[in-house]
């Protein structure tokens, strides 16, 4: 078998064994459902989804508004969510005239309303500026959401909710999230527009319009 064969075959099976862990971790299930109400009250309440991270977490902040602005599965109403990652102009002068761990937490003294939910994406579970950012949201009587991993890190201790995904690498986690995070937008989807989901029959295409590999 080629070497890259090899690779791609070990990180399945390590990719794999991540998810099979979250699988079997209740506590994790149980907090992740309570992300998922977070948003929904939000929503519910005429509240806005903002979302951040560094690097390929930065990248999750913006598929998932992504999702929610546009949608994940079937035709609806358009949900407002922001990532705070795409603004070069607003990053580069906070950067420049505050320091990069205030990125975020600055734009949320300026953006935060009281119907509104953060949700952070780290997987070290310390970035200074996600915890600058969940710092601002309890200021602020704010709920905050994060993903995470390694045990969750500082973050765990500082927000409402902590979803912290197996995983020794890096790259499981972040596999790991991207599940979290199309699970979350499925969830909130069906329960706001009254989407039935079909857990039962997870190969099974749901009727309705659904959306096409693009």
């Amino acid at each position: 078998m080629h070497q890259a064969s090899k690779i791609f075959c070990r990180n399945l099976e390590r990719s794999i064994s991540a998810k099979k862990q979250m699988l079997e971790d209740t506590e994790m299930q149980q907090e992740f459902s309570k992300a998922v109400d977070l948003i929904l009250q939000s929503y519910q309440s005429g509240g806005r989804l903002y979302l951040a991270g560094n690097g390929g977490s930065a990248a999750d902040a913006q598929h998932l508004a992504a999702e929610f602005v546009c949608r994940l599965g079937k035709d609806r109403a358009s949900l407002p969510a922001e990532a705070l990652t795409t603004d070069s102009s607003i990053l580069t002068a906070i950067g420049n005239d505050y320091g990069f761990d205030v990125v975020f937490s600055r734009q949320l003294e300026g953006k935060l309303t009281e119907n509104d939910v953060f949700l952070g994406i780290t997987t070290s579970g310390n970035s200074p500026n996600i915890l600058k950012a969940v710092q601002t949201c309890q200021d602020k009587n704010i709920p905050s959401i994060v993903f995470t991993g390694h045990g969750g890190g500082a973050v765990r201790s500082l927000c409402d909710v902590c979803v912290i995904a197996h995983g020794e690498l890096t790259s499981q986690i972040q596999e790991v999230h991207l599940v979290l995070e199309h699970t979350l937008c499925e969830c909130v989807e069906a329960a706001l527009f009254n989407f039935k989901l079909d857990i039962s029959s997870p190969h099974q295409d749901q009727p309705g319009s659904l959306r096409r590999a693009a």
